[in-house]
């Protein structure tokens, strides 16, 4: 098997798409039960705490996921600079498991800097090409 010749850019995309799962997985981790699997949104209700915001982290990393997978290729197809695009790229990704990290340890002020200073990178992303 061979892997595709994707770019680091494309890569990040991979990586910050299976960010969600992480976040899911460390919130079920030590809890999460077969049973719970019949209902598992009613097993999310029932959470607190540190479980509780590794979950809000997953649905705020599927949240910011299309916009940072349509920044990536609209910037591949209007022919940005590809080192700059996989630093930017590397970057936002790197950003969002910082945010992660910040969210489940509660740290609300950082974590919202991390968010904001990712979603920055986003816009940059997506105007790379014009630079």
């Amino acid at each position: 098997m061979r892997l595709p010749a994707l770019t680091l850019a494309y890569w990040c995309v991979l990586v910050a798409a299976l960010l969600p799962y992480l976040a899911a997985y460390i919130a079920k981790i030590g809890s999460f039960r077969l049973r719970d699997n019949q209902a598992p949104r009613e097993w999310t209700t029932r959470q607190a705490g540190w479980r509780a915001r590794a979950l809000a982290a997953q649905n705020n990393s599927f949240e910011g996921l299309a916009f940072f997978i349509g920044a990536v290729v609209i910037a591949h197809q209007l022919g940005a600079a590809q080192a700059r695009l996989d630093v930017l790229a590397a970057a936002y990704v790197l950003l969002r498991i910082v945010y992660i990290a910040f969210y489940i340890g509660g740290f609300g002020t950082a974590r919202s800097a991390a968010w904001a200073l990712a979603f920055a990178l986003n816009i940059a992303i997506l105007f790379i090409a014009g630079f």
